[in-house]
Order: structure tokens, then C-alpha cells, then sequence
């Protein structure tokens, strides 16, 4: 059995291809055309599919999913034994819930931190025992350069190799935005593991995003390494969840 699986993010939009719940092939695009689906359909024979996406504007997708494969329209009502306790539900992201599902089911039975890094860093905790009550949303590596730069006079957009390792000292301007932004991210993030070790024992760490490789790279020599798990297709796994359950 073939599933098709679509992300579309602030930035990227994403698309898997699973057997069973191996992933086979997977695509990122700066905009998903209906060519694009069509090919996957045809070339992989998929029979099921769903989509997770930042808007609403997906009427056309879900149409010509609906004509070609059993779609199952993705929401947060689709909670696979989680108990949501988000107060604003409707407003909640389907990639973060997209998230939840994909760490209750790969991780049961574990005190699991989201850590998504992309477009915005988010953070959320699934429980032991599979409650969710929400996270935290705060702005991600590239909206904070941009940031310094629209808000100041003088400070420059700064752009930045995501193939780095070293963060340079803040020796010049350049360098000083840098080291701001990158060093000051890491330091948030190690911030949010240490409030979640207080709050959940034997937590797990998985980290996703666009930004995550980098991140994680700066992460292997924290306290903190032997918990955090590097997991790039999470989103895509949870919502291929949601067609397995």
C-alpha cells in the first residue's frame, strides 16, 4: 500500500511517498502544481493520501486527491488516542499536531519535546502518558535576521551557510548579527529542554525543521546531546500516521 503525503509549510511545501510506513521518496518544492501530484499518483499507484497545510487554500489539491485516492482530510480532530487539551483547537497548527501524532506513535509511551525549526521554532510536549497541552511558538533563525534588519537603521540583512559549524565571534558587525541570532537560538532552545527536564523525567528531544540539521550540529556537544533525536520528516511521518490508524 502506497500513501501519498503533502506538507505545505510558510516557506516550502513537501511531498512523501510511504509504503506502509517506510518512507520511499520524498520531494521539496517552493509551490505544489497538480502535475506534481499526478506523477507521484501514477508512478507509485497510491491509494491513500492527506494533506497538512499553513492555509486553506488547498481546494484544488484535495479535489483531484478525492478523484485519484482515498483522502482523508487531516484536522485536529483526528487525535489517534491523544487526549488534546489545547484550548483554541481550531487555531491550532496541523504541522504541530501533525508533530504530536508522529511522536506518540513512534515514541509511545515517552515524555517527548518538539522542537521544530523552520519558518518559526515551535515547541511542544506530548506526555507519557499522551496528553497534550500545548507548547510554544517563537520566531525562527531567518525571521530574526530580517528582523534586525527592518527594525534598525543601520544593521544589515545578513545572510547565513545553514552548512556551517562554527559560530564566529562577534568581531565586526557581520559577525556580531551572527552570533546573536545563532548562538542566541541555541541558547533559547537549551533553555526550553532544561524548563521540560524539570517538568517531565526521561524527556526525548526530537528535532525537526528546516534549520534542525544545523541546530542539531550545535547541539551534539550539549549537556543535553544524548537526548535529543534528529527526525527531518516528522510532519510527514505523523500525517502518514493519520492514514495508518
Amino acid at each position: 500500500m502506497h500513501n501519498l503525503v503533502v506538507d505545505i509549510g510558510n516557506t516550502y511545501s513537501k511531498l512523501a511517498v510511504f509504503e506502509e510506513k517506510e518512507l520511499i521518496y520524498f520531494e521539496q518544492l517552493e509551490q505544489i502544481e497538480e502535475s506534481n501530484l499526478l506523477k507521484l499518483i501514477t508512478e507509485y499507484q497510491i491509494e491513500n493520501s492527506t494533506v497538512s497545510s499553513v492555509n486553506n487554500q488547498i481546494e484544488n489539491l484535495e479535489v483531484l486527491l478525492k478523484r485519484h485516492t482515498h483522502y482523508i482530510r487531516f484536522s485536529t480532530h483526528i487525535t489517534g488516542g491523544i487526549k488534546n487539551h489545547y484550548e483554541s483547537p481550531k487555531t491550532l497548527g496541523l504541522d504541530r499536531w501533525a508533530k504530536v501524532i508522529a511522536a506518540h506513535f513512534l515514541y509511545k509511551g515517552t515524555n517527548s519535546l518538539m522542537i521544530d525549526a523552520g519558518t518559526c521554532i515551535t515547541y511542544d510536549v506530548l506526555t507519557a502518558n499522551a496528553e497534550y497541552f500545548g507548547g510554544s511558538i517563537s520566531l525562527g533563525l531567518n525571521m530574526r535576521f530580517k528582523a534586525l534588519n527592518h527594525y534598525t537603521g543601520r544593521l544589515p540583512l545578513i545572510a547565513w551557510d545553514k552548512e556551517q559549524e562554527l559560530i564566529a565571534e562577534g568581531s565586526n558587525t557581520e559577525n556580531a548579527i551572527k552570533r546573536g541570532v545563532l548562538q542566541g537560538a541555541i541558547n533559547e532552545i537549551e533553555g526550553f529542554i532544561a524548563l521540560e527536564n524539570k517538568r517531565n523525567k526521561n524527556l526525548k528531544v526530537i528535532l525537526t525543521g528546516g534549520d534542525s540539521l544545523f541546530l542539531n550540529k550545535q547541539l551534539k556537544n550539549s549537556i543535553f546531546a544524548a537526548q535529543i533525536t534528529h527526525e527531518p520528516y516528522l510532519v510527514l511521518k505523523g500525517l502518514n500516521e493519520v492514514i495508518t490508524i
